[in-house]
């Protein structure tokens, strides 16, 4: 923010309460009201499309992870073919991005408090979308799967920074609406991935190619639109750079007075003066085991963990299950369609849930109706009763991810946060490859009673675990949170 874009913002209107008015006083108490101040205003703003701009362009982030993910069950047949690849060199290929987005994950706990939210946003999305592109002209197996893994470590990066980004800016009153949207952006991915396979990958000669090619240029257009994304005004307090940090709340405010038409309600008093401490990786990491941070972080680790199992497990094996039932293969492919676009809805009534009552009853009400879903799946004996309730079940998980995303930054200090959600999602990654090999390991002696009876085992113990340890967040301001006021 340059002082002559500072000096030319528009005044506030002369009946608004004016939070930055006096200068406050010098020393640590001072600085830490200031910072007080800019979070309560921040926490007053009404919803707008000034904070919609903001979702929508750190959303892509997720849409590419559910695009990735799910183009490669269509890239993977051709791919084969034309690198002549065997067994283990297929499962290298489809694993290499899950491997590289682990490594992302690692790079973001080291670097997530160094480089800034903005920063990691762009420049991950760059990485993913440059290999993306670069991999579409790989001459061979081994070039490609190098690509791969490192549009994978983009990924890893780019999906984890903009969950502590948005709700960093996210108001108070909205923030399980705002934050929680990203579940539908990342069904979004899974959405498009099957269009792009169908009418892309399916149609044209060096399909893969293609595919690869329309994954990666839409990106770089979001590259460019990303630019004017501003810098989290809380991470620039943590880095003690208020002026910065006062600048976008100042025209943050601005835009959204603008867009309104009306004068801003005044923030609240500050429930909770102070600021967070800049720590490095290692301390950062050892803050998550401590205090009342242990316990969040076991409830964390065990969700994730729980919906990623449960979530990839149900739709990497739906075709394969369906198919056993006596499917033929166009009807379960364009079953799971149904179920892939259903998870798109699934995140709506969540999180206005979320907001409604609280994240932790949001996210106990996804898991329990998920339970049974799977329950009753696994006990269905006609396909129409099978294709409902599978519908349910990928309605209701991925419904799960919105309070989610949105309790994990809430239970974390701006210091430990982009950390909470790199290991995190470290661990919910390994759900993700734990659950299609355990699956698919006993898939013989379970069958398709036997996987969704597991499925909802797992889906049983992470509702009991949530309702014993989560805590309520509903209307509480971020600093309020995390300092046990």
């Amino acid at each position: 923010m340059t002082s002559e874009q500072t000096a030319n913002m528009p005044r506030k209107p002369a009946q608004e309460p004016d939070p930055g008015a006096a200068p406050p006083p010098d020393g640590p108490d001072g600085r830490d009201a200031r910072a007080a101040r800019l979070t309560a205003r921040i926490d007053r703003l009404p919803m707008t499309w000034v904070q919609g701009r903001i979702l929508t362009q750190g959303g892509l982030s997720t849409t590419l992870d559910g695009l990735d993910l799910g183009i490669m069950s269509f890239l993977l047949p051709l791919i084969t073919t034309a690198f002549a690849l065997s067994g283990s060199e297929q499962g290298m290929i489809a694993s290499a991005t899950l491997a590289g987005a682990l490594v992302g994950d690692l790079s973001l706990a080291l670097l997530g408090n160094r480089v800034g939210r903005k920063p990691l946003l762009l420049w991950s999305l760059v990485l993913y979308s440059g290999c993306t592109l670069l991999s579409a002209a790989a001459p061979d197996y081994g070039l490609l799967l190098v690509l791969r893994f490192l549009a994978g470590v983009g990924v890893g990066v780019n999906v984890n920074i903009v969950i502590p980004y948005l709700a960093e800016f996210a108001p108070r009153a909205k923030r399980a609406a705002y934050v929680g949207s990203l579940a539908g952006f990342f069904g979004l991915g899974y959405v498009l991935a099957a269009l792009v396979g169908t009418f892309v990958v399916a149609r044209f000669d060096h399909g893969w190619r293609w595919g690869l090619v329309v994954v990666g240029l839409p990106v770089i257009l979001a590259l460019w639109w990303r630019r004017r994304l501003p810098e989290s005004p809380r991470y620039l307090l943590l880095k003690g750079r208020d002026d910065e940090a006062e600048a976008v709340v100042t025209v943050l405010e601005d835009a959204v007075r603008a867009r309104t038409g009306a004068p801003l309600p005044a923030p609240e008093p500050p429930e909770a003066a102070g600021r967070d401490e800049d720590l490095g990786a290692a301390a950062q990491f050892a803050g998550l085991w401590r205090g009342p941070c242990l316990r969040q972080t076991v409830v964390v680790w065990s969700m994730f963990f729980v919906a990623s199992f449960a979530y990839y497990g149900f739709l990497t094996f739906l075709p394969s299950m369906l198919l056993d039932r006596g499917m033929s293969i166009t009807d379960s492919f364009g079953y799971a369609l149904m179920v892939e676009i259903a998870q798109v809805l699934g995140y709506y009534p969540a999180a206005r849930l979320a907001d409604r009552t609280d994240r932790k009853w949001s996210i106990v009400s996804c898991l329990a109706a998920s339970t049974l879903c799977a329950f009753l799946v696994s006990q269905a004996q006609t396909d129409l009763s099978v294709l409902v309730l599978s519908l349910l079940l990928g309605f209701f998980l991925n419904g799960l991810y919105a309070p989610l995303y949105t309790y994990l930054p809430e239970v974390y200090p701006t210091q430990l946060r982009s950390m909470a959600a790199a290991t995190s999602d470290a661990f919910s990654r390994i759900g993700g490859i734990v659950a299609p090999l355990l699956i698919g390991t006993m898939y013989t002696s379970l069958r398709f009673t036997g996987v969704f009876s597991l499925i909802c085992l797992v889906l049983a113990a992470g509702c009991v675990l949530t309702l014993t340890l989560s805590t309520a967040t509903k209307g509480r301001s971020l600093e309020t949170l995390t300092r046990g006021s």
